[in-house]
């Protein structure tokens, strides 16, 4: 059990969420930020999608690295991961198909997704299933609770509602006689990138002594 939860295999799990984040620290899966954010619960769907994918793809690349040619090696994880995106669509589609509908091709685009296809080549191929399924998730969900502060704001500031539920009161908008007025800026894409930006420079000023 002392194996299992080393130093090395809570690392591997733990930095990715915090002084390794991918999209923080090594600016990567920044174009689903501007895709899937405009609400919280597509944000949130992506971020687990992308966490299981990561994850139980890094665990087959690894269970499969020793037999691997090394000049197909690219291939074969193209096609574990094409297989595992279609299970998620599909299940998408028969279990939140409003979300599916929101995700539109972005759920198929998770195939290139350049988190995923790193942790492969970088950490698959070379450790063993445990440590690389710890890896594959603690980068999905480095990856997911970016998307999920981006949906938030964005879902506040630009619709008043949070997972769909009304948060402003209607009687503080300027038609009922208030004074608030929805962010129509929150809604474009160009916003959940200075967001996104932000977020960076928040993580990197308040983790500046730890690195």
């Amino acid at each position: 059990m002392s194996k299992l939860f080393s130093e090395e295999n809570r690392a591997a799990f733990s930095k990715p969420l915090n002084l390794d984040n991918p999209v923080v620290i090594q600016v990567l899966g920044i174009c689903s930020a501007l895709a899937v954010t405009s609400q919280l619960k597509p944000a949130i769907v992506m971020g687990l999608s992308v966490t299981v994918i990561t994850a139980f793809s890094n665990v087959i690349i690894s269970l499969l690295r020793k037999t691997i040619p090394n000049r197909i090696r690219i291939i074969v994880q193209l096609v574990v991961v094409a297989a595992l995106v279609t299970i998620v669509s599909q299940l998408l589609k028969a279990y939140v198909y409003d979300v599916s509908v929101q995700l539109s091709v972005y759920v198929g685009l998770i195939i290139t997704n350049c988190i995923l296809m790193g942790r492969l080549e970088a950490f698959a191929m070379q450790n063993s299933p445990w440590p690389s399924m710890l890896d594959g998730i603690g980068n999905g969900l480095g990856y997911a609770w970016v998307l999920v502060v981006v949906g938030f704001i964005r879902e506040l500031f630009g619709f008043g509602t949070l997972l769909g539920f009304q948060i402003v009161p209607q009687s503080w908008y300027v038609e009922n006689g208030g004074w608030y007025i929805n962010n129509g800026m929150m809604v474009m894409p160009a916003m959940s990138l200075v967001i996104v930006g932000c977020v960076i420079w928040a993580h990197r000023s308040i983790n500046k002594e730890d690195k």
